[in-house]
């Protein structure tokens, strides 16, 4: 990636490039009936979302959020967090981006003292989360929409 990336957190202005980005993705990595529910966690003004630009333009968006305390495997109280509402914009992926978004998450989730990362990922995306160890915990046929299959993974960090 030639171009620098800034990151910046989300705004309400936002809505409108993200939801373009939304539909970008969809319906190869979203199912159509996701967009309704990507809008309510925007308006919702979620903290933890950041946009990627480059140029000017937006490229990219995730968030990790922290979750509640859990009990890990061990016995001892583990903090987990879930990696949320992540979209490249189709004309940048093989770019390194997508790397570029996960290493941040993965130190994002780190420095939030957290244990795993949680995602929550369709059959097509799957795939790139497994590249950075994501391990599939659940799946569930048809879970984000009719041909659209859920898949629950997870980092441990």
């Amino acid at each position: 990636m030639k171009e620098e990336l800034l990151y910046r957190p989300y705004v309400s202005a936002s809505l409108d490039d993200c939801l373009k980005l939304f539909d970008a993705n969809c319906p190869e990595y979203f199912a159509p009936n996701e967009r309704d529910d990507y809008k309510d966690f925007l308006e919702a003004s979620p903290k933890a979302y950041e946009l990627c630009i480059v140029s000017g333009k937006l490229i990219a968006a995730f968030g990790v959020f922290p979750e509640g305390k859990a009990m890990g495997g061990d016995g001892r109280e583990a903090r987990n967090a879930s990696l949320n509402w992540i979209l490249i914009d189709p004309d940048m992926q093989g770019s390194g981006i997508g790397t570029e978004l996960m290493s941040r998450a993965l130190n994002r989730a780190s420095l939030l003292g957290t244990q795993a990362l949680k995602i929550a990922a369709s059959h097509k995306s799957a795939p790139f989360f497994k590249k950075f160890g994501a391990e599939v915990v659940r799946e569930t046929p048809d879970g984000w929409g009719p041909g659209m299959h859920r898949i629950d993974m997870v980092i441990e960090l």
